[in-house]
Order: structure tokens, then C-alpha cells, then sequence
């Protein structure tokens, strides 16, 4: 289950959508995701699923490695799919006990599965199609305009970066852990969700302190050589758009607006 999360991975490959601008890819996320939640309809949703299949495609990124990370998400899914399907008021369809499914309440569960399942992918090809190094630029451009407003543009982009930077790391270290646990008797799968909640803390107190370790280390070392972000730092690779990148900017601009269109007419 833990290496199953892709979030904050990068993979490795030679494609289109590599070789994006970054400030392209986090435009093109944050336009995806409002998109999801623009359009109410199967067809605008079938839109979205292709246009996101497209990017798959583009990406060169294995469409199993993106279907790997969705197994982590799948008990959250389990319980907005339970709590949409027996609460929403509505036509009745089938009554068990004292729990009713309703015809709207079934739609509302499998659209906003489907919009979570398209969310989490299409954040996830963000990140393996970018690294973190870029990612830190693209967003530091793209909040640049905040600095007249005194906003430590560079300090939050750094951290956003090196938060994600952190998950996979994060994210072998717990599996370590779990695997050193289990291997001195520790049971993480039986009993009931109290006790499995029990069995997590020697799990988590070790974990906190290997993330807080690695944060001090991280620390001396950006200090060690002599880093200052902010003013008067200059970029190895500086951020130029290409016309690949006005290309794409006019992709998302047209399924963009295809999906506002559905969202208004249907």
C-alpha cells in the first residue's frame, strides 16, 4: 500500500509533456482540476477522460504506474461513495434496513468517484512528469506578481517543493520501518480499527523522528553552503517559453473552454 502512492515521484522519460515548460504543467493542472469541478455531466466527464488518457499517452508514463497510485486512495473513495449513496435525498431505488439508495444519491457517488479518481492522476502526472527542481521555478514565476504584495514567493515555493520532494522519501522510510516491526512480531492487519490504530504508534514515533532528522540535515546543509533564496538569485537553467508551450497553452485553452460550454448547456 505505501509504495503504491506516486504522488511526489518523478519518472524518468524522454516525451512532449517532459519537456513542458513547468509553469505549462501547473497552469494545465490547476485548469484540469477546475474543470472537474465546472463540468455535472457523463459527456463533460468523457471529455475529461479522454483529454487526461491524451496526456497519459504523451507523457510515456506506463498507464499501470499511474493506476498503481490510485490503490492508496481507495478507501477514501469507498467512504464518499457510502456517504453520497445512503444521504442524498431523493427518488428511492433500493431500501436496506433503515439506509435508502437513491437515483440521485447513485449519481452523485459515481461522478464524484470518478472526479476524484481523474483529480488524484492528474496531480500525480504533474509530478512524474516534473521535478522538483523545476517545479520550485514554475511556481516561483508563476507567483511572482505576489512580491509587490510582500509575499516570500521563494520561501513558499521552496517549501511546497520540498514538501513533495518528501512524500516518496517519507514514504520508503515508513515501509523500512514497517517491514523492521513486523520482523521483531509487530501485526498492523488484525483486530479491529482501534487496535490497528494502536499498532500504528510504534510505527509513527520513529517515522517522526527520521522526518525530523532529516529536516535538521537538510537544513545545515543548505546553510553549510551558503544558501539565501530570494533577491539576486540566479537560475542554472532559466524558464523560456517555446512554441510547444503556446501549443499547449491553446490546447488547454480550447478543452478548457469545450468544458465550460458543457458545464452551461447541459
Amino acid at each position: 500500500m505505501i509504495r503504491d502512492i506516486t504522488l511526489g515521484q518523478y519518472y524518468q522519460a524522454d516525451s512532449v509533456i517532459h519537456r513542458l515548460d513547468p509553469r505549462v504543467k501547473l497552469v494545465a493542472t490547476i485548469g484540469f482540476i477546475i474543470s472537474l469541478f465546472v463540468v455535472d455531466s457523463w459527456v463533460g466527464y468523457v471529455v475529461a477522460a479522454l483529454f487526461l488518457i491524451a496526456m497519459i499517452k504523451l507523457s510515456k508514463v506506463p498507464f499501470r504506474y499511474m493506476v498503481k497510485g490510485m490503490r492508496a486512495i481507495v478507501f477514501i473513495l469507498l467512504i464518499t461513495v457510502v456517504f453520497n449513496l445512503f444521504l442524498t435525498p431523493g427518488e428511492p431505488l433500493v431500501s436496506v434496513w433503515k439506509l435508502t439508495i437513491t437515483k440521485e444519491g447513485l449519481r452523485i457517488a459515481v461522478l464524484m468517484a470518478v472526479r476524484l479518481s481523474f483529480l488524484i492522476v492528474g496531480s500525480s502526472l504533474m509530478t512524474l512528469t516534473t521535478t522538483p527542481n523545476s517545479l520550485t521555478d514554475g511556481m516561483e514565476k508563476l507567483m511572482k506578481p505576489l512580491k509587490y504584495l510582500k509575499v516570500p514567493v521563494h520561501e513558499i515555493a521552496m517549501m511546497m517543493s520540498i514538501a513533495l520532494r518528501f512524500i516518496p522519501i517519507l514514504l520508503e522510510e515508513t515501509d523500512k520501518i514497517m517491514k523492521a516491526q513486523i520482523a521483531r512480531g509487530a501485526d498492523f492487519e488484525s483486530g479491529n480499527l482501534i487496535k490497528k490504530a494502536k499498532a500504528m504508534v510504534p510505527l509513527l514515533v520513529p517515522l517522526f523522528i527520521s522526518a525530523f532528522r532529516r529536516a535538521n540535515d537538510l537544513a545545515m546543509a543548505m546553510e553549510a553552503r551558503c544558501y539565501r533564496g530570494g533577491e539576486h538569485r540566479t537560475k542554472m537553467k532559466p524558464l523560456c517559453y517555446r512554441a510547444a508551450d503556446r501549443i499547449a497553452y491553446g490546447v488547454l485553452f480550447l478543452y478548457f473552454a469545450g468544458c465550460v460550454t458543457i458545464g452551461v448547456l447541459l
